[in-house]
């Protein structure tokens, strides 16, 4: 039986647990604050101190935010600042970042095969079905997104930074800030104004909406967007280790850039 250690890399928390081959957890979920300031020997650190605490594994996925390449940083958004999400961004922290092989170092570190993708990617991987065109939107501290031609995994775009509405991009829109100011409904239609904006850009066979705040979308606001949109559970962050590596695409050789 090859075991997996699943990583979900957020905002504000690091979850962890073990799972076998068929995505059953062969362990109590443990979860950390996220630590700032971040770098990544910190991030590295936190992640073998927090496995210490789980069985020992075959092989590890981490899930994290921001725009990955073939396990190296290209850019990610809350990791980079001083305090975490929203805080002041750290100069030094985001050259630390930049071009950091995160798949390669944390093999190192492990001392056992590591998968390192976006964490909507993985949380993708829990729950897509494997036919036709099916997007993911993860709705936390900002918006993942990750997509899936007949269950393989497409270059990852980084959706959330893209301008929206009044200057803000989709992961402040939607975010868990903006949440918290507006209250659940109006959020709920905010979120729904978004989907009903990118359904002619995907053109999606089916749309999953995932993430710890997908659950508070109101019912109403849920049966307007359609059949072919479907909420599912956060779980998926950690059950998605299993899978990810089924659907992920293969590695080229490392050019000189991320």
């Amino acid at each position: 039986m090859v075991t997996t250690l699943a990583i979900d890399c957020g905002g504000g928390g690091i979850k962890a647990s073990v799972l076998d081959e068929q995505g059953t957890m062969r362990a109590r979920p443990m979860r950390v604050p996220t630590p700032y300031p971040l770098p990544p020997s910190l991030f590295v650190k936190t992640l073998l101190d927090l496995a210490a605490e789980l069985p020992a594994a075959d092989r590890v996925t981490v899930g994290m935010p921001g725009m990955l390449r073939h396990g190296v940083v290209v850019a990610t958004p809350h990791y980079v600042t001083r305090a975490g999400p929203r805080t002041k961004v750290d100069q030094d922290l985001v050259t630390q970042w930049f071009g950091f092989d995160a798949q390669t170092g944390l093999t190192e570190a492990f001392g056992v095969p590591v998968l390192v993708l976006n964490d909507a990617e993985v949380h993708g991987a829990g729950v897509v079905a494997g036919t036709g065109l099916e997007l993911v939107l993860t709705l936390g501290t900002g918006l993942g997104s990750a997509l899936f031609d007949g269950g393989v995994l497409a270059p990852h775009l980084e959706l959330s930074q893209a301008p929206v509405r009044w200057g803000q991009s989709y992961d402040t829109y939607v975010g868990e800030h903006e949440r918290r100011r507006l209250g659940d409904t109006f959020w709920s239609r905010r979120v729904r104004g978004v989907v009903e904006g990118l359904r002619p850009v995907f053109l999606w066979d089916r749309l999953y909406l995932g993430g710890g705040n997908s659950r508070l979308i109101r019912p109403e606001q849920l049966a307007r967007m359609g059949d072919d949109v479907v909420v599912v559970p956060n779980t998926a962050g950690i059950l998605g280790g299993v899978r990810a590596w089924s659907v992920r695409p293969h590695r080229p050789v490392r050019s000189d850039r991320p």
